[in-house]
């Protein structure tokens, strides 16, 4: 992935989420309120953060094992782990599930950023990667802390659109900093 890329994908996604939380539109409320506890959401975000990590180890070298000349046991039981906490551990799963993708996803943008020291602006996007992967992994320990936020940033109306306009102004100084490489 180019820089300019990894810059630009973060930049849209803030962007239209800064726009989506200044609109304030009911929908998009009622959705965000509903997010930690939604079954859909447990298995899209969860469902995809577990696919995603199989699809890592199953394609891991031998270099990357600690026993075993196969993959396949590792993907089998990383499998069944995710499953089962489907099945057992319900409660807050979509927010776990944002994390693991938030996390997977910092991977590709902080590769593409090292090493290009010649590039001091792409400290914008990575400012922003690491304070989502302080978020993530936080609300991976304490996931009912994303809906006391969302009671919180929907309490008033103008929190919503004052957050939703940083969000939107730092995603737009992602964008314009993806064509400056």
């Amino acid at each position: 992935m180019s820089l300019s890329l990894a810059t630009l994908l973060p930049g849209l996604f803030l962007a239209i989420l800064g726009i989506l939380l200044a609109l304030n539109l009911p929908l998009v409320v009622a959705t965000l309120k509903g997010l930690p506890r939604s079954s859909v959401a447990s298995l899209v975000l969860f469902g995809g953060g577990v696919l995603w990590f199989l699809f890592i180890v199953g394609n891991m070298r031998e270099a990357d094992r600690i026993i075993g000349s196969s993959n396949a046991p590792w993907v089998v039981g990383f499998a069944a782990l995710g499953v089962l906490s489907m099945k057992y551990v319900p409660d807050f799963l979509a927010v776990r599930g944002l994390s693991i993708l938030v996390l997977l996803s910092a991977w590709p943008l902080l590769h593409a950023a090292f090493m290009k020291y010649g590039a001091p602006q792409r400290l914008f996007m990575v400012t922003f990667v690491f304070v989502a992967i302080v978020a993530a992994l936080y609300l991976a320990a304490v996931p009912y802390r994303l809906r006391d936020f969302f009671q919180w940033l929907f309490g008033r109306p103008e929190r919503a659109r004052a957050f939703g306009a940083g969000l939107l102004a730092y995603g737009f100084v992602l964008i314009v900093v993806a064509f400056t490489y």
